[in-house]
Formats: C-alpha cells, structure tokens, sequence
C-alpha cells in the first residue's frame, strides 16, 4: 500500500485508515456526519493526494487531448479547467478527468487514483501525436480545502488574489511555497484544490500553516467518507460506483460534456449511435422521506418489477433523508408508477428528482 505524505499527520490525529485505491487513506477523523456539516458550514480539509496527474506536452497536445476525450478542449483557455471523460471504442467510459490547460503545448489531466495504470496505459496506447506523457502522479500533494470560509482562510497565507472563477486556476504560494491553485473541488462549496511538490517536512508545512489560518474558523480535516456524502448530494459521479467501462455517458447524464458534433474522437461513431437509437436506461436521482439507508447494489422496482439498481446511496446529513443514483431501465422513465428501493426485499417508495439534491 501507498502512503500520501500527509500520512503521519493522519494517524496522529487519529484517522481511521483503510485501504483505499492502493493507497492507506483516512476514511474519517471524527465521524463522518461532524466532518460533513462542517464542510457545508465553514471549512474542511481532504487529503486526496491519491489522484493522478499526467501533463501532456508538445505542439499536438491539443490535438491529442481532443482525440481522446469527449469534451472540447479547443474552448480551454489558458488557466482554465474542464470537466471532461475518456472513452473505449465501444463508448464505456475509461475515466472522468480534469483537463487543465497549462499553456497552448501542454495540459494536466487529473484522474481518478484507481485508474492511474489502466489511464496512463490508455494515453500511451493512443498517442499518434507525438506529445509527450508524464505520469507524475506520485510527486504530486494534492489537499482539498471546501466550504463557505475556505476563501478567508487561504487567502492569509496565499501571495496573490484569490477572486478566481470556477473552473480556473493560477500559479500562487502558499504559506510561502509554489504552488497550483485551482477553484475546484468535488463538493458543491466554494473550494480550492492545491497542488505542490515536496517531502513529507513541506507537506506538514502546508497542513500546519494552513490549520493555524483557520483555527478561528473551526477548521476541520476531512477523510473520504465525508467526501463521499457530499459529492453524493451534488448528484456528482463516482467512478467505480456511477461510471465505468460498463456504462456510457449519455446514460450517466454527461451528455453535457460529449460533444458529438466535435472532430473525431474516441467513441464518437458508438455514442452518435447510441444516441440515434435512444437510450436503454439513464442514471437517475431519488429521494424517499421513509426511514431506509440505500446503497450500491441494491436493485429498483417498479409494479413489482425489477426495473434498475442503484450505484450510489446515502442518507444526506443535511437533508436527513435518503437519496440515491441509480440506473433505471427505459421502459419506466416516463412511467407515472412510483419507483421504489428494494431493500432486503422490502419495497420502500421513492421519487424521481432533480439534481441536485442540495440545492445550493
């Protein structure tokens, strides 16, 4: 198992640690609830070092980056950030990234730490652009600091402005080192994600001197867990859970970042086809206001037939009640009969509805 080099910290504050992507990662400090609110009502702090980074350089980076993501990375300007997703041939989905463009030669992906091998793998399989690939996945820190305060309290230590729109990043110090400073996160807050290198002395540096800046602001670190529930109450995908090579992302609900009218890429032939024959099922959000935990895995049904399963599912410590993704067969996405969870037999009554869950 991999360490982060934030791992010491972890342990003496107690973290319960689990095996998590091949790394040994806080799963919670206190318990995942405390850590949750205190991300929606001030500041927390994740450790999510495990993610990838590959930097793309040379004069086809663009073209490269277009050829094997779905999104349109011609719109990226300099500083800015694009949600985007690798595809297979056939259309299931390799990974969902971060597209950073660093300059006209050369962008970042930041991928998910599961896929690191199988990505970089991918990338080197369809380079016929002569770019050069760098996976620096384990030089790279990387801390997360979410929530309403998280602005006040960086912005004590940091050397520029921090007024930057979402989806952008810059080149800054923090507590006095180099560093990218990017206006991202995966919780639905005013966020900034850090990237820096260093050793495990620099990486205690960071997390100290950010800490102190927010000790007003009850400053909280933040294990997976807590990460989980929230990006689940933005209706954000998981993969593993929500995507995979098994599912597309017209069905996962990212028709929004498949561009099908760009340039040839990776998958396009198989999702205009998909598209033209309509959709088999489609990832959709529920919500019950009975008393129930759902969870991946556990199976939809609609007048007593079994009509999807559920990929990811919680109930949401803000809104004290039980919500859900899910896929749901084709045949019941009109259908005015309720969807219910299936859940150790028992069918429980839930409703469709709009992400997200967590109106911001």
């Amino acid at each position: 198992m991999k360490k982060t080099k934030f791992f010491e910290i972890h342990q003496n504050l107690g973290a319960k640690i689990v095996e998590f992507a091949g790394y040994l990662m806080p799963i919670q400090y206190s318990s995942i609830i405390a850590e949750h609110k205190a991300v929606r009502n001030s500041v927390g702090v994740f450790d999510v070092s495990h993610m990838g980074e590959v930097f793309v350089s040379g004069k086809n980076a663009l073209e490269f980056v277009q050829y094997i993501t779905v999104n349109d990375a011609a719109k990226l300007e300099v500083g800015k950030v694009q949600y985007s997703a690798m595809c297979y041939e056939d259309g299931g989905i390799v990974d969902d990234l971060l597209v950073y463009k660093i300059s006209d030669e050369q962008f970042m992906f930041v991928i998910n730490a599961s896929n690191i091998e199988k990505d970089f793998s991918w990338m080197n399989k369809n380079n016929s652009f002569g770019v050069t690939l760098e996976n620096d996945s384990d030089d790279y820190s990387l801390l997360a600091i979410q929530g309403p305060n998280s602005k006040e309290i960086l912005q004590k230590i940091c050397d520029k402005n921090l007024d930057i729109e979402y989806y952008s990043f810059i080149s800054a110090k923090i507590g006095g080192y180099e560093m990218l400073v990017s206006r991202t996160g995966y919780t639905g807050e005013l966020g900034y994600e850090i990237y820096f290198n260093g050793d495990e002395k620099i990486a205690a540096d960071v997390w100290n001197k950010i800490f102190d800046s927010g000790k007003n602001y009850n400053i909280q670190p933040v294990g997976l867990g807590a990460r989980d529930s929230l990006r689940l109450e933005m209706g954000f995908c998981l993969y593993g859970n929500d995507i995979d090579k098994t599912t597309n992302p017209l069905e996962a609900g990212l028709g929004w970042i498949t561009k099908l009218n760009k340039k040839n890429f990776i998958a396009k032939e198989s999702l205009k086809k998909i598209k033209s024959e309509g959709l088999k099922r489609k990832l959709v959000a529920l919500s019950s206001d009975e008393k129930c935990f759902p969870r991946h895995g556990h199976e939809l049904s609609v007048d007593g037939k079994i009509a999807g399963h559920i990929t990811s599912g919680t109930v949401s410590p803000v809104l004290n009640k039980a919500i859900a993704l899910a896929y749901l067969d084709a045949n019941y996405f009109y259908s005015s009969s309720k969807v219910n969870f299936l859940i150790r037999g028992k069918e429980i009554r839930a409703e469709i509805v709009k992400l997200p869950f967590l109106k911001k």
